[in-house]
């Protein structure tokens, strides 16, 4: 930069004009002038710093918008949960209804190839999961009902076998019992108690079994409907957003939740049917009664993850108690349950699924729970098909990267899903296929 610049920048900077300096050629004028110049200058920058120091706890417009848009998105998850849980008898049979569809929709459009339409194929489909449900229920009814009449047979010797641990209970329900008298005697005597009558057992199975056959009757059907028109909802979900880049990722996703759904529950069903064959075996060798029935047991148990297992188990345990006199005996058919169910968890099934169920056990868990508590045990068998659905919404949408992440069971974190979520798209369908 030569001098002319040098005083260009200097003369722009002090806000002095050239023609001025000539002009005015009285030194005390021009001191003048700087004096001002220096004052306004300072006081400038005193003012600038007082507004960026009190500005420095203020959040930017765009902080303030994800902060809002943040707190809404937790005020609809709760709402949702709220709607979830009050509407249970509404809600659950369309979401069975729609796992049913999503598992059955390769079977439909890969026997669509071959020229068979959609509505005969999901008839047939749907006609063979009620027959099959129909007759596991009507052949467990006579083993199911015999169990029920010698229940109260069974409860007594596995008391008589378990005498020393009921008496320490019964001394603690004596006490607990006389806690609640004292406290009853410093009641108010003037206050009506009111008493509510539960239902007996009969009772409470027979509207159990018409609320379960009620689901059931609309699941069914909604799967046939959802399973008839084919793809047209799939085309109707897509239509609805604005751009090509949304319609893709949509479709993505759609198509990475029916995979991932129908190839868990149908290899998931599978491996329970091969555990039922399992236990049923051995509890045949053992010498148990129903084998068949222990065999359905663990069939159906093993959907859930963690607890299904652990409650057939202590169920096992007990009825061998009653069963064989020999205590070293009757700890075979628990011992054999827990190695098969053991063999499939740790075995089998990270074998067969791979990377397909790649979630935290913790999420799994927590899963569970959480909708067992909200739906019953209709939740919690339902629990893992609806955390894959949300882990492949999770993989395929970036602002949902960071649940996706959590939800996650490797060590590999997010990876280059957060700075590339195209390719983390293509990574999963990759791994879906």
């Amino acid at each position: 930069m030569n001098d002319s610049s040098k005083r260009a920048v200097s003369q722009g900077a002090s806000g002095i004009h050239p023609e001025d300096e000539r002009r005015d050629g009285d030194s005390l004028a021009s001191a003048a002038d700087t004096g001002t110049a220096a004052d306004t200058g300072t006081a400038a920058d005193t003012g600038t710093g007082a507004d960026t120091g009190s500005g420095a706890g203020r959040l930017s417009p765009r902080q303030n918008l994800v902060l809002i848009r943040n707190f809404l998105a937790f005020i609809v998850v709760i709402c949702a949960a709220v709607v979830l849980f009050f509407a249970k008898d509404v809600v659950l049979p369309f979401v069975l209804g729609i796992l049913i569809a999503l598992t059955l929709r390769p079977l439909t459009r890969g026997v669509e190839r071959y020229g068979v339409p959609p509505i005969v194929s999901a008839v047939l489909l749907i006609l063979a999961v009620a027959v099959t449900v129909a007759g596991g229920i009507y052949l467990l009814s006579g083993p199911v009902s015999e169990w029920i009449d010698q229940a109260p047979r069974m409860r007594a010797e596995l008391e008589h076998r378990l005498r020393d641990i009921m008496t320490s209970l019964e001394t603690v329900r004596q006490a607990s019992e006389q806690v609640e008298d004292i406290a009853a005697s410093t009641e108010d005597t003037d206050v009506v108690k009111v008493a509510i009558d539960q239902p007996g057992i009969v009772t409470s199975t027979a509207l159990d079994m018409v609320s379960l056959a009620t689901t059931s009757l609309v699941a069914l059907v909604l799967a046939l409907f959802l399973l008839a028109s084919n793809d047209i909802f799939y085309v109707k979900i897509v239509e609805s957003f604005p751009n090509l880049s949304e319609k893709t990722r949509a479709l993505r996703i759609m198509y990475s939740i029916e995979q991932r759904i129908s190839r868990y529950l149908l290899s998931i069903t599978l491996i329970n049917a091969g555990v039922g064959v399992v236990v049923a075996t051995c509890m045949w060798v053992i010498g148990m009664p129903q084998p068949a029935l222990w065999g359905a047991i663990a069939f159906l148990f093993n959907f859930l993850p963690y607890i299904g297992a652990l409650t057939g188990i202590a169920l096992c345990g007990a009825v061998s108690l009653v069963t064989f006199p020999s205590l070293s005996y009757a700890m075979l058919a628990p011992l054999a349950y827990m190695l098969a169910t053991a063999i499939e968890g740790q075995c089998v099934t990270p074998i067969v699924l791979g990377r397909r169920l790649n979630l935290n056990a913790v999420a799994v868990f927590s899963a569970v729970v959480l909708w067992a508590w909200m739906w019953g045990i209709a939740g919690a068998l339902m629990a893992v098909p609806l955390l894959v659905c949300l882990k492949s919404m999770c993989d395929h949408i970036p602002a949902l990267a960071v649940v996706g992440n959590f939800l996650n069971g490797s060590e590999t974190g997010m990876g280059p899903a957060s700075d590339d979520p195209s390719a983390s798209a293509g990574q999963t369908a990759r791994d879906g296929n």
